[in-house]
């Protein structure tokens, strides 16, 4: 039998200087920093992180559900209230929709979050709405007889509800409000958020349906008219997502929301509306990065600076509690092997849920080109489900406290964030920042590095950028009518119109368009239940006043570049019947040659670009013959740096003797003898610190393929 275990004896103390003498005669030579990552946000990495990183982190040794929040908002965490299953309903018909909600709510979702399509987020009726907005990504909703359709046998106290309005939250509370009414239902019992965003809008889209000002006016009623009949309902949003989603690095996405949220509260303190109530009433909202460890910091540092700015406004303790909403982001989702984009949310949701935020959206993998199907719906589902009833996260308070590297960095990036914070708050606020085109140019900066590095695989898209698979199924995308429902909307529109008598009811809106108080608020719902439509309740508030113009972020996702050239070459081999194919000049015995070979093949399969294999020539000759036999128009010289200075030079000039026109590419980057080689014909080089974008883009073109 074994002796007992002895932490202490058995496993002596190590100090920092020790441990690091030994990594570095491991290295041998090489230096110490190497181990060093360097990030996005401007925070270097390091491989050890010991107690003594927590000396001066103030924050450390508070409580959860005590300021300043870093270690979540709650008391008891996720174990007396768990994080909302807040995954996002799409369906564009009314009936649809709720159909799709009711099943989820009986498959485990926990929160209602009803996503408003473009022409309805922008206060347009199905009559002003074109084809590319009416039902596009999300509900149609015009009318108190859609809200009834939609909401049937649903009761929207029973659970949160989540409704991210745009940029004013008037006319769609107004509908949803009305449907409570009438169906005897309590406002009060409204617990979650129907929240606007004017900036958030702003910055996502680049202009917005009315003037800062109205928004602001519609905001401030919203907000009265919770406050007195809805006190569990936030009614401001922040949505930083678009920041993440353009590339940004995770301070920007807090200083973005930082600033945002400080400019809500100021605009509301001049409306009356002082910040105790106001912060009480915002919900911020944020996308998932893929660090794991980053992100976990990002909602600890967000809730740590937050606390800070609504200190600074006067606001009490209590309401200095930030509420999250978190959703994974499709920055890095992926349209080519989109199956990895399961992996990809669950790493984010862990991160989401580690630093404690309230609500999950769990994008399901199929989300970014096609209408969520029953089982990618399932899929993301279960992924809440997974955390919470096998790996128990709803059992532990504040999973990341205590770690050393979380918590030493949670006060860089809340330091890093603040000081942004502070920039964007020296040029005047946040909305005069946009205009200047501050934020957009720093996100775009973080953008091309991002970009940069996605260009040279040092950033990776698994399935996408490295190690593709060509024999995927390729997913079904149903086509839909859009001009179809678009008709269908009209008619519904104009059925529910029939007999209703609402000028008076409008006439009201208007007399409170601007007054920014509660009245304006109970104006909207009793002219929606006179039978107004969202579109006309929003035009007799939006007032005349000029709407604001911004340079808006360049949302995209990162792996685009990559699915281009693939979806291209793809589509010529589908218009002549087999992708245009490389030859592979393998040189010598397989071992001499098969590490380069592999390489270079999957490399040139990112771009679905086909390869002519073959076990190797064991003379110059007999190569330069295979390849001219093959008909190929590009070929990879594939062996050794020792044997190159022999192989590559005349292979090259007796293939272009013969061929002018055929593409050269060498395998490896010998540095000694680059020039040697470019000045035989070698036309490009394949190695791993390449461009693979800019070099798989050349040999699409030298193939015609683009």
């Amino acid at each position: 039998m074994g002796s007992t275990l002895d932490i202490l004896k058995d496993f002596p103390p190590v100090t920092k200087e020790e441990w690091r003498a030994k990594v570095e005669a491991n290295l041998k030579g090489k230096p110490f920093e190497k181990l060093i990552k360097k990030t996005y946000e401007g925070i270097d990495i390091q491989p050890l992180y010991l107690q003594e990183d927590l000396e001066g982190l103030a924050y450390v040794d508070s409580q959860p559900g005590e300021a300043p929040f870093v270690r979540g908002i709650r008391a008891s965490g996720a174990v007396s209230m768990p994080w909302q299953v807040s995954q996002e309903l799409r369906s564009a018909d009314p009936a649809e929709w709720n159909k799709t909600a009711k099943h989820a709510l009986q498959k485990g979702q926990t929160s209602l979050n009803i996503v408003l399509d473009e022409a309805t987020q922008n206060g347009f009726d199905a009559d002003n709405a074109t084809a590319e907005t009416a039902g596009r990504d999300g509900l149609s909703l015009n009318t108190l007889a859609d809200a009834e359709l939609a909401f049937r046998d649903i009761d929207l106290t029973a659970q949160e509800c989540r409704l991210a309005t745009g940029p004013s939250g008037l006319a769609a509370t107004a509908l949803l409000a009305a449907r409570i009414q009438a169906a005897g239902q309590d406002t009060a019992k409204l617990r979650g958020s129907i929240s606007a965003d004017p900036l958030g809008t702003l910055a996502r889209t680049g202009t917005l349906p009315l003037s800062l000002e109205r928004a602001y006016a519609h905001m401030a009623a919203l907000t009265r008219w919770a406050a007195a009949t809805a006190p569990s309902l936030r009614t401001i949003a922040v949505d930083a997502s678009a920041y993440q989603e353009s590339g940004g690095s995770a301070v920007q996405d807090i200083a973005s929301a930082l600033a945002t949220g400080a400019e809500y509260l100021r605009e509301l303190d001049k409306r009356g509306i002082a910040a105790e109530t106001a912060a009480r009433h915002i919900n911020f909202e944020f996308a998932i990065g893929s660090d794991l460890f980053m992100e976990i910091a990002k909602f600890r540092a967000a809730r740590l600076c937050w606390s800070q700015v609504v200190e600074s406004f006067g606001g009490s303790e209590p309401v200095r509690a930030m509420h999250i909403h978190a959703r994974t982001s499709r920055w890095n989702k992926t349209k080519v092997d989109p199956w990895v984009n399961m992996l990809r949310v669950s790493t984010e949701t862990l991160s989401a849920v580690a630093g404690g935020v309230d609500s999950i959206h769990v994008g399901p993998y199929d989300e970014i080109f096609r209408a969520p199907n029953e089982f990618s719906s399932r899929i993301a589902r279960n992924v809440h489900i997974v955390l919470r009833e096998e790996a128990h996260f709803d059992k532990v308070v504040d999973p990341a406290g205590g770690c050393w590297y979380v918590e030493q960095l949670t006060q860089q990036l809340a330091d890093r964030a603040w000081a942004l914070f502070q920039q964007i708050e020296g040029q005047g606020g946040m909305f005069k920042a946009l205009s200047a085109g501050f934020p957009q140019a720093q996100v775009a900066e973080v953008a091309a590095k991002r970009a940069k590095n996605v260009a040279t695989r040092t950033d990776r898209f698994v399935g996408t950028s490295m190690y593709p698979n060509l024999a995927e199924a390729k997913q079904i995308i149903e086509p839909i009518d859009h001009e179809a429902f678009l008709k269908t909307r009209k008619a519904a529109l104009a059925a529910a119109r029939k007999g209703r008598s609402r000028d008076a009811a409008l006439a009201e809106v208007g007399r409170q368009a601007d007054s920014g108080q509660e009245a304006l608020m109970t104006a909207a719902i009793a002219a929606a239940r006179a039978g107004a439509s969202l579109g006309e309740i929003f035009a007799a508030a939006r007032g005349q006043e000029a709407a604001p113009q911004v340079n808006r972020l360049r949302v995209h996702r990162g792996a685009e570049p990559f699915e281009r050239i693939r979806m291209a070459t793809e589509a010529w081999a589908e218009k002549h019947g087999g992708a245009p194919k490389i030859f592979m000049a393998n040189m010598g015995p397989i071992p001499q040659h098969k590490a380069r070979t592999d390489f270079s093949t999957a490399f040139l399969n990112v771009a679905a670009l086909a390869t002519i294999a073959n076990d190797g020539f064991p003379t110059i000759d007999e190569a330069v013959n295979a390849a001219l036999d093959s008909g190929a128009r590009a070929m990879v010289i594939c062996s050794t740096d020792d044997s190159y200075p022999e192989i590559v030079p005349e292979l090259t000039r007796k293939v272009k003797a013969a061929r002018p026109d055929m593409m050269v590419i060498l395998a490896g980057y010998p540095k000694d003898q680059i020039e040697a080689f470019k000045a035989a014909g070698v036309d490009e080089f394949l190695h791993v610190r390449a461009n693979a974008l800019d070099l798989l883009t050349k040999v699409q073109q030298h193939l015609e393929v683009i």
